[in-house]
């Protein structure tokens, strides 16, 4: 079964003018459902996670802080939304949609959350539209409930998971991969177990010939039990800000990549959206979606 975490609290109204591209999460599961890709039985709705999950990851002052609207302005704009109840309570849905979702990518090999990927948040900050780490929060969980031992987290995001590298910073049992342009935000780069940064304007061949060689490494000497993939979408070429010049077609193989070698090393997957800021959002969805129908097409 391909299952997917969505709610509609994910597309979060934000000021007019703002640059995150929201609706996207709204898109993303019409355009799967139009398609007959999905039916409404792939979705599930998440559930607020629990608080204790959530501070087995990240700082219990700064959760407290964020859950009751006190971040200072400094940390409000650092984390690029207007602080609300209802942010907090979406970032809370995501975070259990991830955790979810490892728990139906282990029943059925991947599984996928159409937002999430929030890998700038940090043990005690909010960074570029993240406030709690989804992915690296479902990690921790799935180590202490002994469901996994040995976790590979593969960002693909145009920007370094910063918030991912710190936390799992002296954590052996997770293993952070991150393969970015490294003149972008964030600018204070964190240290990744392996940290690829590439120069601006990389593009199609380079890209997927760097990242080819280095799953085959991935895999064979991390040997993991459970990956999690950060699929951003802001290494488009049409991408604002990304400074990457791929295609749809090339960031499509990349999606490719990552799935054949999960199962070939029979390992599930479970995927966050990260980031896209292309000036059409119809180039933003469409290669979202291209993740979700190369997954099909892999597994099923």
């Amino acid at each position: 079964m391909f299952k997917i975490a969505y709610n509609p609290i994910y597309s979060h109204p934000l000021p007019e003018g703002h640059r995150f591209p929201m609706i996207k999460y709204e898109l993303i599961p019409e355009q799967l459902l139009y398609e007959g890709l999905i039916t409404e039985d792939n979705l599930f709705s998440p559930e607020l996670v629990d608080e204790e999950i959530i501070t087995s990851t990240h700082d219990e002052e700064y959760w407290e802080r964020l859950r009751n609207l006190r971040l200072t302005e400094k940390e409000i704009r650092r984390s690029g939304f207007p602080l609300s109840e209802k942010l907090v309570e979406r970032e809370m849905r995501i975070v259990r949609g991830t955790i979810d979702g490892c728990l139906f990518a282990l029943k059925y090999g991947v599984a996928f959350n159409v937002a999430g990927g929030t890998h700038h948040a940090g043990t005690n900050w909010a960074e570029g539209f993240c406030l709690l780490n989804d992915q690296a929060i479902a990690a921790n969980y799935l180590i202490e409930s002994k469901l996994s031992s040995r976790i590979l987290i593969i960002d693909l995001d145009v920007h370094q998971g910063n918030g991912t590298a710190q936390i799992f910073e002296h954590n052996s049992d997770v293993f952070t991969f991150s393969m970015h342009a490294e003149n972008n935000f964030p600018f204070r780069k964190e240290r990744s177990d392996w940290d690829i940064g590439l120069p601006n304007n990389t593009g199609d061949t380079e890209y997927l010939d760097v990242l080819r060689k280095s799953l085959l490494s991935l895999f064979e000497k991390v040997k993991p039990d459970f990956v999690f993939y950060l699929s951003g979408v802001d290494v488009l070429h049409t991408d604002k800000i990304g400074h990457l010049s791929l295609s749809k077609e090339a960031c499509k193989e990349r999606d490719r990549l990552i799935f054949e070698h999960c199962k070939k090393f029979k390992v599930p997957v479970q995927v966050s959206m990260g980031g896209g800021y292309s000036a059409r959002i119809s180039d933003i969805v469409e290669a979202h979606c291209n993740t979700f129908r190369v997954a099909y097409s892999t597994y099923y």
